[in-house]
């Protein structure tokens, strides 16, 4: 789990920003190594960024880096 909450940190950090979009949440993703890219897209794979926001991430841990739409924030869970 500990590494979803390094992503998260970072994610919610971004969040707080003015022009934060799901296109920012994925490249600051790419920059961790820890993301299981091919488990993340088949987690994401009915994602719409007009209706869910941003999309979650699957870290290589099997912890989630997951989108809390409602509360406009990432949040880390196993």
């Amino acid at each position: 789990m500990s590494d979803a909450q390094q992503l998260v940190k970072a994610l919610n950090e971004l969040a707080k920003g003015p022009q934060f979009s799901y296109i920012k949440a994925r490249a600051a993703a790419r920059q961790e190594p820890n993301v299981d890219w091919p488990a993340t897209k088949a987690h994401n794979a009915d994602f719409n960024p007009e209706v869910d926001g941003c999309e979650s991430f699957v870290m290589r841990d099997g912890s989630l880096c997951e989108w809390k739409s409602g509360q406009f924030r990432y949040a880390a869970s196993s």
